[in-house]
């Protein structure tokens, strides 16, 4: 790593955030430690790469700082949780988060998670695109270059996730893609099960960002049982 990432980190057991520090310092990333949710929103820099967030702490949860964070930064953000319900990972994902890991965990698997959202987000915010690159469809832009997104000329506040699907569907106008195809293109890891409803509820929060009505499909055309569209 030819330069250090920051990781800002929040977890109110000390012993968690000393064995993450170590983990992650060995591995070359400079780590950022917060008690609760507020120290870590307070804590906060356009610097950091990734934000790891227990979801029950005092004071904030992380629920509660990732709804917070997601309101001036797009930064990969990753939960750490004892709770491994369903219910529990689709409000993870609600509030914005981009990733889900249950504890206790592996070490190897932390590292793992921890490597591909930092990869993406290098990958989402480096442009390679050439200068003006745009794409429109009805009254949508997407500004390739500065990784933005308009509609009727206000801009659309996504998370990673959000944008690279609705990239992904926009650059390949009219061609179905399913699930699958979804979750390996933007994740970039073999498709599971479970990661269906992963997919589905980024799906439906960038929907509803994009004010698109799930009866009329205006922008997002979900095409039963294949998969989803933009025209």
């Amino acid at each position: 790593m030819s330069e250090k990432q920051t990781i800002l980190i929040a977890d109110d057991d000390d012993e968690i955030r000393e064995v993450i520090r170590i983990l992650l310092g060995n591995e070359g990333y400079q780590v950022l430690e917060a008690v609760n949710g507020k120290e870590a929103i307070d804590k906060m820099t356009p610097d950091v790469s990734l934000i790891i967030l227990d979801v029950m702490m005092p004071v904030f949860s992380g629920i509660d700082a990732c709804l917070e964070l997601r309101k001036k930064y797009m930064t990969p953000i990753l939960f750490l949780t004892a709770k491994s319900s369903d219910t529990d990972k689709v409000a993870g994902f609600s509030a914005g988060g981009d990733d889900y890991l249950i504890k206790p965990f592996s070490y190897s698997e932390l590292l793992s998670r921890v490597k591909a959202l930092i990869r993406r987000h290098v990958t989402y915010n480096v442009s390679d695109q050439p200068p003006a690159s745009v794409i429109y469809f009805q009254d949508i832009r997407i500004d390739k270059e500065t990784k933005r997104v308009y509609k009727s000329e206000k801009e659309i506040i996504l998370t990673e996730i959000e944008y690279q699907i609705l990239l992904l569907l926009a650059a390949n106008r009219k061609k179905i893609f399913s699930v699958k195809n979804i979750y390996e293109s933007v994740w970039q890891e073999p498709y599971f099960a479970s990661s269906n409803n992963t997919v589905n509820v980024h799906i439906r929060n960038l929907r509803k960002k994009l004010e698109d009505n799930d009866q009329l499909n205006r922008y997002i055309l979900n095409i039963w049982g294949r998969g989803y569209r933009i025209d």
